[in-house]
């Protein structure tokens, strides 16, 4: 697999907790691809992009790493991304 739907990556990915919830997420145009814009959520994710996704508490910014064909628990979920922001102090 080279693509994913881009709500579906977001629920695997665990950031957020329901499907429906992913793709509300980037029709509000919360969620950034290499720095532009996506409000549709079946846009494809691939290999390498950066999301920037605006929470309501912070924002996280992750890189693409992988994908997968089902949500696992949160270990799988940390392998399919690497977290470009520094740890809080």
């Amino acid at each position: 697999m080279d693509r994913q739907r881009l709500d579906k990556w977001l629920w695997h990915a665990r950031v957020v907790k329901t499907r429906t919830d992913a793709a509300a997420l980037v029709a509000k145009g919360r969620v950034r691809i290499n720095g532009a814009r996506q409000t549709s959520p079946g846009h494809a994710v691939k290999d390498g992009d950066v999301l920037t996704i605006a929470l309501d508490a912070w924002v996280r910014v992750l890189k693409v790493a992988g994908f997968s064909d089902r949500r696992g628990d949160a270990s799988a979920a940390q392998a399919i991304y690497l977290d470009l922001q520094s740890p809080p102090e």
